[in-house]
């Protein structure tokens, strides 16, 4: 039986972190997703490469790669999902929060 996972991490963003790790050349790479008080809407989210893991960081391994977490974003992502897409918009990293009351329209900032 497997654990249930508090975020979600989806193959496409794995598949993306996995394939960004290789032009780098650097297998310590883990994405660490974040949420920062700013924004349009009172919080933000941010992406960004580390390569290390924090004592009481959330480690989600798919597909060979890590997703980290630090505990005070956590809260503000439970039962989210960490997604990537490449469209008429661009290509980036996303959080679907079902937490969400309000977000902006780039979906980078939100309010709970």
């Amino acid at each position: 039986m497997s654990e249930e996972l508090p975020i979600k991490f989806t193959d496409a963003a794995a598949d993306r972190v996995k394939q960004l790790i290789d032009e780098e050349e650097n297998p310590e790479l883990k994405l660490r997703v974040y949420v920062t008080g700013g924004g349009c809407s009172g919080f933000q989210y941010g992406f960004t490469f580390d390569e290390k893991a924090n004592p009481g960081d959330l480690e989600i391994v798919k597909n060979g790669v890590m997703l980290v977490v630090d505990p005070m974003s956590l809260q503000y992502l439970v039962d989210g999902e960490v997604d990537y897409t490449e469209g008429l918009e661009g290509a980036r990293f996303f959080v679907t929060n079902p937490h969400a009351t309000t977000t902006c329209g780039c979906g980078s900032s939100f309010t709970i």
